[in-house]
């Protein structure tokens, strides 16, 4: 009997990734993102590749009670999930003084709160079907602050630590709690987080989405807590065991800068 995948963002980038890896290890995928469209095509793809069964939901998961929405439309269907995989997040660039709030609420709805909300549900769910495992996809802007981008890099070091404590307090248990953070990817999200014209990915090195992907899944797995993929990601979490936190600031915040024509 396959196990299943839940998986958040489902449409693109890194959660599409961990979609097909998880279907090319046989498990049966739950898909959830906002372009029925992308969902449906990547249903019929991964089906069509591989012995397994797809179910997509439509969802906007920033908005309020979308995420008991979703959870009690997952129940309705009778199925045990095995692993849960909350990708689904976005950024947003510019000076906090600036930024339009509505969109920085809905990233808190989203990289918080839904996350948050998730992971306590199939939580509960585990400890009665046996065990399970939650995969919540961080960032290195965990490890630090984050300006121009602050309530993004907050939102991320939320995730790490809340994973970091959960997971200890399900030591010992058959579920295993990761967080996942990779550095800048090669996806969608400076896009859709405006970084277009930032130095964040113009000046600094760019990770391979299936890579990133394939590095989660892995350490998920294997129970590991924390999974940074990549070296230099390893040695910048480190940061600030070395350097000043106001040093650190500043250079995030040079990294991130527009640059100049």
């Amino acid at each position: 009997m396959n196990k299943t995948a839940m998986i958040t963002g489902a449409s693109g980038g890194i959660g599409l990734e961990l979609a097909k890896i998880h279907a090319k290890n046989g498990d049966d995928l739950i898909l959830v993102a906002r372009s029925q469209e992308k969902l449906k095509q990547i249903k019929e793809d991964l089906e069509n590749n591989y012995d397994i069964s797809v179910i997509i939901f439509i969802k906007d998961l920033s908005l309020p009670n979308s995420s008991h929405e979703l959870y009690d439309e997952i129940k309705s269907k009778k199925v045990k999930v095995d692993y849960v995989i909350n990708n689904a997040g976005f950024g947003y660039f510019g000076k906090f003084s600036e930024t339009d709030w509505q969109k920085e609420l809905n990233m808190i709805n989203l990289n918080i709160t839904s996350l948050v909300l998730m992971t306590k549900l199939f939580i509960k769910d585990m400890m009665l079907t046996g065990g399970g495992r939650i995969m919540n996809v961080a960032s290195i802007a965990a490890f630090m602050p984050g300006p121009l981008m602050s309530i993004y890099y907050a939102s991320k070091s939320f995730v790490l630590s809340f994973s970091e404590a959960i997971a200890e307090e399900l030591d010992g248990s058959n579920i295993s709690v990761t967080a996942l953070c990779p550095g800048p990817t090669e996806t969608d999200f400076q896009k859709n987080a405006e970084l277009d014209n930032s130095n964040l990915f113009k000046r600094l090195s760019v990770a391979d989405v299936k890579t990133v992907a394939e590095y989660g899944y892995k350490a998920m797995l294997e129970g590991k807590r924390i999974a940074i993929p990549g070296i230099m990601n390893k040695i910048t979490a480190q940061t600030h065991r070395f350097f000043p936190r106001t040093l650190i600031t500043r250079s995030v915040k040079m990294i991130q800068e527009e640059s100049k024509p």
